[in-house]
C-alpha cells in the first residue's frame, strides 16, 4: 500500500509539472514611456538659443529598446539641435541617451511653435510641445 501511495505522489507531481509548463511565455518588451523637461523661457529674441532639458522616463526596461526623435515647426521660422547635430524637421534621429539636452535657435521675429515627438521600436510615443513669443524687449539690464 505505501508503494502505491509513493507511485500516487510521484505520478501527480509529474501531471502537476507537465501542466504547468507553457509555450505561451508572455515577455513585455514595449514599455511605456514619457519625456519630461526643465522649465524653458516663454520668451526669445531672434538669434537667442533656448536649451531644453529632458528625461526620458521609462515605466520598464528591455535592453533592445530604441528611441527616436523627430519635430515638427507648425509656426516662425528656427532650428533644433542636440550634441552638434542640427535636425531637420520631420526626419527620425536616434536618441541615445536617457537624459539629453536639447537646443531650439529662434531665427524669427515672429511666435514660434515645435512640437517634439518620440517613439520607440515598439510603437510607443510621448510628445512635447513648445511656445516662444518674440522677445522684443531691447533694453539691457
Amino acid at each position: 500500500m505505501r508503494k502505491f501511495a509513493s507511485y500516487l505522489i510521484y505520478a501527480i507531481l509529474i501531471a502537476c509539472i507537465a501542466c504547468a509548463c507553457s509555450d505561451d511565455i508572455d515577455i513585455k518588451q514595449g514599455y511605456e514611456f514619457k519625456v519630461t523637461h526643465l522649465p524653458v523661457p516663454k520668451k526669445v529674441k531672434k538669434g537667442e538659443t533656448v536649451e531644453i532639458r529632458c528625461q526620458l522616463e521609462r515605466s520598464g526596461r528591455f535592453d533592445q529598446a530604441r528611441y527616436y526623435l523627430s519635430y515638427f515647426q507648425s509656426d516662425g521660422k528656427g532650428s533644433l539641435s542636440m550634441d552638434g547635430t542640427v535636425f531637420l524637421p520631420n526626419d527620425t534621429y536616434d536618441l541615445t541617451k536617457e537624459t539629453f539636452r536639447l537646443y531650439y535657435t529662434s531665427q524669427s521675429d515672429e511666435q514660434q511653435v515645435i512640437d517634439i515627438y518620440f517613439s520607440d521600436n515598439y510603437q510607443n510615443t510621448s510628445f512635447l510641445s513648445f511656445s516662444f513669443n518674440n522677445d522684443n524687449n531691447d533694453k539691457e539690464e
